[in-house]
């Protein structure tokens, strides 16, 4: 069953004693947060939060809410003390207020009364989190199969959570319920479905509580697209796809860790789109001369290119181009302890989004960071498309930034190196590092290059349409599609889908994450334009003395920041 909630306040957070420090109100908080959260609780390798899920229901909402708001007004206190100066307390105190104000600001105007998304939801949390708990003894085993029998009460927290938005007035968008009610159907299937399948290599010995097990959270999501199916998409059938930029602006704020100028950031998408576009060009030339578009050139590679073939190959190849990474970078680039250089390279679960992932190592590093690539369904794989992808999501991206916080979480504190994290810094860096790769001349080949600049359109593509059609905005009379119209998601599908070399299912189903997840997409190349901006401030600072190599690695030990702040701190290292 599904612990639960604490609502009380004085409950909801440890008692703490009249002396605490801001890093020491933040670490009381992730305890907490734990304890509410055991999802949170297995990201961070906590055994205890196993067997269990979370509370997803309209209290179980508050009570996080409860949470934050107790953790402000102690972290309030905690400010006047004598020591709160300190650099590193100052610095957590305001990613811990700016994070907890932000997520406050979206659950106080009802946002988690209808978040229906096809990579970021509750419904997401519940069957994601099996892939991470470790598997290695039959008392592993038996964890699962409790947390698996405890899916119906937390999906039916979710449906009361969702028909609470009903009941207000606040709908998700159609898109997002059809695609989701699509995953649900796939994970469901027509034999064992997910779980099923998940638990078929569990020990013989817990074999019929296993596949009972299964049959129960197969059951919960059965339940749950039978109600939206039946209830929730009629009910928010012809309900608005965008969100508008009064929205727009707190999940923004959320996602980026700072209030943007929004027509300003609109504005550098476009910028970063026309720059980015005759580099792609020119790489183009190399590939197919005389190429109209430097899609045509990638369409080219899609039959003729550099491939790999086979789901288990493509795995194995991807984990030698981390560890090639690795070995070229440590020493030089970057100083990385033993335990930052493992990283895993996995093919994620079926029926979730089409993009790639990351996955944070445990606190005890017992699991490691790990990277996902979904196939959808395929056996071939164009190395264009991969490389500068594996260098965002494995190394030096995602792997060497999250492991570090979690190296020197013990000189920070454990909320900064974990749940403290700000999207927008952690894809800024990651995008960063795709262009680190770039300079240092990792992508000189025709196409890993020309697929490194496609991806970078991608992230440019991805400001233009996120906030363009959210905002309903003007396509400005530079471009050369649709100048003078107001951006819809139709308009942005078929944008996307005219500058990318990915197939169509990965452009409708990035469309829909931009539905449903709005700010979040605009983070990467916001976030990489702090991360050089504060290079740059950087090496005019220390000049002909400036050490890449330390700054690299100073700047991967602060922790998390907003976009706010991050620029900043990145200055003066």
């Amino acid at each position: 069953m599904t612990r639960a909630p604490v609502a009380y306040e004085d409950e909801a957070m440890p008692n703490t004693s009249s002396a605490l420090l801001p890093r020491q109100v933040a670490d009381a908080y992730v305890t907490a947060l734990t304890e509410l959260d055991p999802i949170t609780g297995t990201y961070l390798g906590i055994p205890e939060s196993a067997p269990h899920l979370p509370d997803f229901s309209p209290g179980g909402c508050d009570a996080l809410a409860a949470l934050a708001r107790t953790t402000l007004e102690r972290l309030t206190e905690a400010e006047g003390r004598s020591g709160a100066d300190d650099e590193r307390e100052r610095r957590c105190a305001r990613l811990l207020r700016e994070r907890l104000t932000a997520q406050l600001a979206l659950h106080d105007t009802g946002e988690h009364l209808r978040t229906v998304s096809n990579i970021h939801s509750p419904l997401h949390s519940v069957r994601d989190v099996f892939s991470l708990m470790p598997t290695a003894t039959d008392e592993d085993w038996s964890a699962i199969a409790a947390r698996l029998r405890a899916v119906p009460a937390a999906l039916e927290g979710y449906r009361a959570t969702l028909a609470e938005g009903l009941e207000r007035g606040l709908f998700a968008g159609p898109r997002q319920v059809s695609t989701v009610l699509g995953q649900l159907r796939e994970w469901i299937g027509t034999g064992a479905g997910w779980f099923g399948d998940f638990t078929a290599d569990g020990p013989a010995a817990l074999r019929t509580e296993l596949d009972e097990a299964a049959r129960v959270a197969t059951g919960g999501l059965a339940a749950l697209r039978d109600w939206l199916e039946g209830t929730y998409a009629p009910a928010v059938a012809g309900a608005p796809e965008v969100v508008g930029r009064e929205r727009y602006a707190r999940f923004s704020r959320y996602w980026n860790g700072t209030d943007l100028d929004l027509d300003e950031a609109y504005a550098y998408g476009w910028s970063e789109y026309h720059r980015i576009l005759g580099e792609m060009r020119l790489e183009a030339e190399k590939i197919l001369p005389g190429a109209k578009t430097p899609w045509e050139a990638l369409a080219h590679l899609d039959e003729h290119g550099t491939h790999i073939e086979g789901v288990d190959e493509v795995r194995v190849w991807l984990q030698e181009l981390m560890d090639e990474a690795i070995e070229a970078l440590d020493g030089t680039h970057f100083e990385l302890a033993e335990r930052v250089k493992r990283v895993e390279s996995h093919i994620a679960p079926p029926g979730g989004a089409a993009a790639p992932y990351y996955t944070e190592p445990s606190e005890d590093f017992s699991r490691p960071g790990r990277t996902w690539l979904p196939t959808l369904g395929q056996t071939r794989f164009p190395v264009y498309d991969l490389v500068s992808t594996w260098y965002h999501e494995g190394v030096p991206g995602h792997h060497l930034q999250l492991a570090q916080w979690m190296h020197v979480a013990d000189s920070l504190s454990r909320y900064q190196a974990t749940v403290g994290l700000v999207s927008a810094n952690v894809e800024g860096w990651a995008l960063y590092a795709e262009r680190l790769m770039d300079e240092l001349g990792f992508l000189t080949d025709p196409e890993r290059r020309l697929g490194y600049l496609d991806a970078q359109m991608m992230r440019a593509t991805r400001v233009i349409i996120d906030i363009g059609m959210h905002l309903e905005l003007e396509i400005p009379a530079h471009s050369p599609f649709h100048p003078g119209e107001r951006w819809t998601p139709e308009l942005a599908q078929e944008f996307f889908g005219l500058h990318s070399g990915r197939p169509a299912d990965f452009v409708e189903s990035e469309l829909v994450r931009y539905l449903g997840w709005p700010g979040q997409a605009i983070g990467y190349k916001l976030g990489e334009r702090a991360w050089l901006a504060g290079r740059e401030a950087a090496r005019k600072a220390h000049g002909e003395a400036f050490d890449a190599k330390a700054w690299h690695m100073a700047a991967l030990s602060m922790g998390s920041l907003g976009l706010d702040d991050l620029e900043a701190e990145l200055s003066v290292l």
